[in-house]
């Protein structure tokens, strides 16, 4: 029952939209002639009746002002604006009859007529309500059995009082007091502050407004007392059944005696009383208010958002850096400290390290088919070049001290060459298992509808994780043997000696590595791909500044330095506050010669 009062009240609010009139057929004779045929009749149980504003009557001919004009030189014409409200009422009473809860073994009529805005018409359909169709005797019928209900129209407040005034003498309800109920939450707040103006605008008075739990049965005694109280003081209860909720018969409870309970993540109710909720389509998620669905924000790391702004700002200072040690050490090619450890190996290095950082700038922005597909490869490859320099860089110093035992040709046998072969090997095995991983299961773009709510994750699927980890942990084993090697060479005396730096640099990034595997892969979305980008950057800071940084500070700012000392004997020489540094220089034939004493001042 409270859901056809609530129909039929909100039908009663409904704002008229602009139209045009559209002219009828039928030309006045009688008045009650007229009105037979203006009304709508089905018969049930129970009446609806209905006195619209559907007609108006307009003169046929111009008047001349100089007689009185006759109802036979009026037409009728229908307003098609109204025509809404004869609908509605249609609607509500046949959707009402089709339920099987709403007002079970019940029939519900109804009896429409139509009026033409004046005082006369008014009244006399509201008589006709009451009265034995075609004769006006209000509450005499001996032709029908069923009963007046109730009566809906009256568009505005001049015609709603003429109509209570006559229904109120036969207590027929015409709906001046009306109370609310509405759950204790901001849905029910925000419907009684909401119906409030629209039925002041429409004259109708409240009764009373209460708030209850959802869950009827947690209501206390004292309070659904009070309530019952307050239901005799209205004419109609406006009952507020939330669209987010659900239909749900306590246990040992009949079906008819429910309560309503909110929906379950990620699904809906648009209906009220909804024995079910809906759940939304896979690119969509639940409003907040769960009666409708909305389409899912696409997440990805973008450019434009603070975090994508950090990373790359970042990335291009450590690539601006690595330029710059680049230019310094081409500009001092020829100085002992970029020598001593063979430039091309440093030059490499410091080449794979600015393309490191630059290979991060594929993982920020929307992913595509391309960048999904190199940007792991990328990044494997060219850290895996950085690894083998540094590894060749390692090997040099231990060679280059087994070289100084008389006799020992094993700089000559295993110098260059095997540096050479270091450098050019280890990077190719890692292009083999990028090659294989293109090949058997190549990363692509996915949308995950499902990690984060309300978001669709636009993400590069690696396709194969083995794949993916196992070009990890070649890097892992290249750093590895990085860091054994540099760690025994560590000590091996000499000025230029980058062993302990490489050792240093390899521990800071296998920590960095070791690090980001827990948190990668406790991570969703954008967060995830932040911080393999951090761990990219990090990793390959730590090698640009424990490595370069100390003969960065040499050529630059201690110059004094940048020569060779005899390491074999250990001579220093200190001749009255001044240091000497002998420096030697290789000529064509391969044998080292002494130049003249540098001094510089100490």
């Amino acid at each position: 029952m409270a859901g056809l009062l609530l129909l039929l009240l909100l039908f009663r609010l409904l704002p008229s939209p602009a139209a045009k009139r559209i002219p009828a057929e039928y030309v006045l004779t009688t008045p009650f002639q007229i009105q037979e045929k203006l009304n709508y009749y089905r018969s049930g149980e129970l009446i609806i009746g209905g006195n619209f504003l559907l007609t108006s009557m307009v003169s046929s001919n111009i008047p001349d002002f100089q007689k009185q004009p006759t109802l036979r030189h009026l037409k009728l014409v229908f307003i098609a604006k109204n025509y809404q409200h004869f609908m509605a009422l249609v609607f509500a009473v046949t959707e009402i009859n089709k339920s099987l809860v709403l007002l079970p073994n019940i029939t519900l009529g109804f009896n429409i007529y139509s009026n033409f805005q004046t005082e006369m018409s008014i009244s006399s359909n509201s008589l006709s309500l009451l009265s034995t169709r075609g004769r006006m005797v209000p509450s005499y019928k001996c032709d029908r059995k069923d009963t007046l209900l109730s009566v809906v129209g009256g568009l505005n407040s001049k015609s709603s009082r003429l109509m209570a005034s006559i229904f109120s003498i036969f207590k027929v309800p015409k709906w001046n007091w009306v109370g609310l109920l509405a759950p204790e939450d901001d849905n029910g707040e925000h419907f009684i502050s909401s119906l409030m103006p629209l039925l002041k605008e429409k004259e109708i008075c409240l009764a009373f407004s209460e708030k209850l739990k959802s869950d009827v049965f947690a209501t206390t005694e004292s309070k659904l007392l009070h309530v019952f109280k307050m239901w005799s003081k209205a004419e109609v209860i406006i009952l507020f059944g939330d669209s987010r909720e659900r239909r749900n018969v306590p246990e040992g409870e009949q079906v008819c005696c429910y309560q309503c309970n909110p929906c379950p993540e990620g699904t809906i109710s648009n209906q009220t009383d909804s024995a079910h909720c809906d759940p939304c389509p896979e690119d969509q998620f639940p409003k907040k208010h769960k009666d409708h669905c909305i389409a899912k924000k696409t997440h990805f790391l973008a450019f434009e958002e603070t975090l994508g702004y950090t990373l790359v700002s970042l990335a291009l200072s450590l690539s601006v850096i690595t330029s710059a040690v680049l230019a310094t050490f081409l500009h001092h090619r020829d100085t002992p400290i970029v020598k001593a450890n063979n430039r091309d190996l440093t030059y490499i290095l410091l080449v794979s390290l600015l393309l490191c950082f630059l290979c991060s700038f594929l993982f920020i922005g929307q992913p595509g088919k391309l960048t999904c597909l190199f940007r792991q490869t990328a990044f494997a490859i060219v850290f895996s070049l950085a690894m083998s320099s540094v590894l060749a860089k390692t090997v040099m110093v231990v060679l280059a001290f087994m070289a100084t035992k008389p006799g020992n040709k094993t700089r000559k046998l295993l110098g260059k060459p095997l540096t050479n072969s270091i450098v050019i090997v280890c990077p190719l095995v890692q292009v083999l298992l990028c090659a294989i991983w293109l090949v058997t299961s190549p990363p692509f773009p996915n949308l995950d509808f499902h990690s984060i709510f309300g978001e669709a994750i636009l993400e590069c699927n690696e396709g194969s994780a083995s794949m993916f980890y196992t070009v990890l942990a070649y890097l892992g084993f290249l750093a590895l043997i990085s860091f054994t090697v540099s760690f025994l060479a560590r000590k091996l005396p000499d000025s230029f000696n980058e062993a302990k730096f490489i050792t240093f640099s390899m521990l800071v990034f296998c920590s960095v590595w070791i690090t980001f595997l827990p948190t990668y892969l406790s991570t969703k979305g954008k967060s995830m791909v932040a911080v393999e980008i951090f761990s990219i950057l990090a990793s390959g800071a730590a090698l640009l500044v424990c490595i370069f940084s100390p003969k960065c500070y040499i050529i630059l700012l201690r110059p004094n330095e940048n020569c060779w000392l005899d390491v074999r004997n250990r001579r220093h020489f200190k001749r009255q506050g001044q240091l000497e540094c002998r420096r030697w220089v290789e000529t064509v034939d391969g044998h080292e010669l002494k130049s003249g004493p540098i001094r510089f001042a100490t």
